[in-house]
């Protein structure tokens, strides 16, 4: 739907991924204080996410991730070396195309959702991705805060020609203008996967190419 394609796993639990690098895994209020494992307990209480398999609440991100091995055969995760000192030569590069999230482009959202983290991640994941596909790292992150501003009642335009860009004009017939653009798109559609257009009341509304009749 959109850009995106999105799973409804069970009633309550629904998965959203960008076909990139984004996944977004929401649960209902059911399940609330009922789950485990490395996405938290829901429970409300962000101090206690790092619960290891053991129920040992720790502060070390290497010793709760390596807890929740499915297999104990796999090796252990290591502590990675920041992404932007090793390469460095991208730093500069990552910090001025992240720099939109804190830009005046996001700036009905800023007092909604807090951009220190999304530029943050989105710079450390620009840095990342040096072997090709720096693009796909920049606008996935920058995608991301996007969809939290628009969870959180601000929809921003923020994909240019230039910058992200996604071409819907492609998918029109010549003279055609039935595809469109959108950037906080529809929650539920029709689609080929579902055509009676039923949807969870977990998926909010999602950017995307839409088809709108003139």
């Amino acid at each position: 739907m959109g850009i995106y394609l999105v799973v409804t796993i069970k009633p309550g639990l629904v998965l959203v991924w960008d076909k990139k690098t984004s996944l977004f895994i929401t649960i209902s209020s059911q399940f609330q204080g009922q789950v485990c494992g490395l996405c938290g307990n829901y429970d409300g209480n962000s101090r206690n996410d790092f619960t290891t398999r053991s129920q040992e609440k720790v502060e070390d991100v290497l010793q709760f991730g390596n807890s929740w091995k499915v297999s104990g055969s796999c090796p252990n995760a290591v502590l990675v070396s920041d992404p932007c000192t090793s390469n460095g030569y991208r730093a500069a590069w990552s910090q001025k195309q992240c720099s939109i999230i804190t830009s005046t482009t996001f700036q009905s959202c800023h007092s909604q959702v807090d951009p220190g983290p999304y530029y943050d991640s989105c710079v450390r994941d620009s840095c990342a991705c040096d072997n090709g596909g720096d693009c796909e790292c920049l606008c996935t992150a920058v995608a991301a805060y996007a969809k939290a501003c628009n969870q959180a009642g601000a929809c921003i335009k923020w994909r240019t020609p230039n910058l992200c860009p996604v071409f819907c004009d492609y998918y029109n017939s010549p003279g055609g203008c039935e595809w469109h653009y959108k950037p906080c798109g529809a929650n539920c559609m029709k689609t080929c996967r579902n055509p009676s257009g039923n949807c969870s009341v977990l998926i909010t509304d999602l950017e995307g190419t839409l088809a709108f009749s003139m």
